[in-house]
């Protein structure tokens, strides 16, 4: 690669993604707490006939970051039903309001 290819235009971020990481986590449930300095999103994988699950992984964000992605995933959920058809919220099971840890700082 060239080295003029190489040199980083002002502001851009260079981010890496490992495989380990690239490979991704299954999660079908998302546990969302807050307190006045952070949001923290458990994601789990709940199994049918399991009485058990663990959280698989967990995202630490400030209140605007959490906004932003708010937004962003608003975002990306619009243009993917208008790409693909309306996405179809199947009723869930109530989660015990007492499932997981709380979000206190």
């Amino acid at each position: 690669m060239s080295e003029e290819k190489k040199q980083k235009k002002p502001g851009q971020i260079n981010i890496e993604l490992d495989e380990k990481v690239a490979e991704g986590t299954y999660s079908n449930l998302a546990i969302i707490n807050h307190s006045v300095s952070e949001f923290v999103i458990d994601f789990v994988s709940i199994m049918p006939g399991t009485p058990k699950s663990k959280v698989k992984s967990r995202i630490i964000l400030t209140p605007q970051h959490a906004k932003r992605l708010f937004k962003a995933l608003g975002d990306n959920v619009n243009k993917f039903e208008n790409a693909h058809g309306e996405i179809k919220d199947y009723e869930q099971p109530p989660i015990p309001l007492n499932f997981g840890p709380t979000g206190e700082a």
